[in-house]
């Protein structure tokens, strides 16, 4: 009995390592991996309550879709669909931005916050656009948020529910 419990366990070792270098092989090494966004609304509209120096829309935003993904390198995909103003349901920008927010730390060992936007991706009447681009992040990424801003830098949604 003693010997198949080894048997067992030495199998289950030798699997999950495999496991996980095949993943790392992959580039599979995600930071975050998401499926749902937050419209910017109530007390996050304007610059009053930025979050992490990122200030909102001017005016209420909702999305039917948001998720993406972005990887250790800097890797960065975001897919919204219905990104639209709460008022008309329509989307008057041509635009959007991805904006990556870490929290690091600086050369003095202090912690800080570092923002990376891609450039412009179209966006449609309809607020359905793909976002993918490399960003550089800063080393260590800590507790990364994902946004989708205008080209001013405000966002629109933000990862979360």
């Amino acid at each position: 009995m003693r010997k198949a419990v080894v048997l067992v366990a030495g199998l289950l070792c030798l699997g999950v390592g495999s496991v996980a270098r095949s993943s790392s092989e992959e580039g599979d090494d995600n930071l975050l991996k998401f499926e749902t966004m937050f419209g910017v609304s109530g007390p996050f509209l304007g610059p009053t309550n930025a979050i992490r120096g990122v200030p909102g829309a001017g005016a209420a935003w909702r999305l039917s879709r948001g998720e993406g993904e972005l990887g250790a390198g800097g890797k960065l995909e975001i897919e919204v669909r219905g990104l639209v103003l709460v008022s008309t349901g329509a989307n008057p920008v041509a635009n959007f931005r991805g904006l990556v927010s870490c929290q690091s730390i600086d050369g003095t060992g202090a912690p800080n916050t570092v923002n990376v936007s891609t450039g412009d991706f179209p966006a449609s009447p309809a607020g359905d656009a793909e976002i993918e681009a490399d960003v550089e992040l800063p080393t260590p990424c800590i507790a990364p948020i994902i946004f989708v801003t205008n080209s001013a830098g405000r966002w629109f949604a933000v990862t979360g529910r």
